[in-house]
């Protein structure tokens, strides 16, 4: 048999046996234990008071579950084959009333309202960044500004062979839950200040403010604030010399971002 036949006989094969031929360019790889899912929902803590966002909810085996916990589910799925087969699986049961089904991009939906849509399953490298604290290797800009705004907490591991097909990596499960109220900061300041920090997170702070890019940009936006305020900018304005007396004044040339949490980022912004 040729290999062209072999691969269709072995797609027409997975058809079969899954009803469905999941898109892994997609991301399309279903959660298939039951324990795991089990798992899930019972760390989500849902109360049947609540109204879950689920993202990707594929042929619904998380959303059944869901569904017999909560008030209600919105369920985003971009594919229409994924919602069909999960408007089948509720048609006809008591969870039909209680499930709604957005179609479409998430990210481009006008979503209704809804408690809870803060545990979530990512690559298993990503979540450890998210979760990463001052010193760890995979400690970040991604760690710091995600801290900032939420608490965040490792549930835990899924291997790959939980899904179908298997992903190429490993996955964790990790809960978000916003800080309220957040930090009362200037979120652009702090974004402008995290970004120039930990473009080489093992250099001192002295070193990537010294860097041409950085410094020719603080000295732009000097001028600019000048300019907006009526302030005059001296002859002799020398920007390296204002860096330099600035990491000095708060004791920061010799820090490093890597070993900086977000109290020490606080205090010099």
């Amino acid at each position: 048999m040729k290999m062209s036949k072999v691969r269709n006989f072995n797609v027409h094969q997975e058809v079969a046996r899954q009803g469905i031929l999941f898109n892994k360019s997609k991301g399309q790889h279903i959660l298939k234990n039951p324990l795991v899912i089990q798992s899930m929902v019972e760390k989500a803590a849902l109360r049947p008071t609540d109204v879950v966002l689920e993202i990707g909810p594929g042929t619904g085996n998380m959303t059944v579950k869901m569904l017999e916990k909560a008030k209600k589910v919105i369920a985003c799925e971009i594919d229409p084959r994924m919602v069909a087969e999960l408007q089948k699986r509720v048609q006809g049961t008591v969870y039909h009333s209680k499930l709604q089904i957005v179609v479409g991009d998430v990210l481009k939906s006008n979503l209704p309202f809804f408690d809870l849509c803060a545990v979530l399953m990512f690559q298993r490298e990503f979540a450890e960044r998210l979760v990463a604290k001052p010193g760890d290797k995979l400690y970040c800009r991604l760690s710091i500004n995600t801290q900032l705004l939420a608490r965040v907490d490792m549930l835990m591991k899924v291997g790959r062979n939980n899904f179908r097909p298997p992903p190429k990596v490993e996955s964790n499960v990790v809960r978000i839950e916003p800080r309220n109220p957040p930090p009362p900061i200037n979120y652009q300041e702090w974004d402008g200040l995290t970004r120039i920090a930990f473009v080489r997170k093992n250099k001192t702070l002295s070193a990537a403010f010294k860097q041409t890019t950085v410094v020719t940009m603080l000295e732009k936006n000097y001028k600019i604030h000048c300019s907006l305020n009526n302030k005059t900018v001296p002859d002799d304005f020398d920007i390296k010399q204002l860096i330099n007396h600035v990491l000095k004044k708060i004791e920061a040339e010799t820090k490093r971002a890597r070993t900086m949490d977000i109290d020490d980022f606080i205090r010099y912004k």
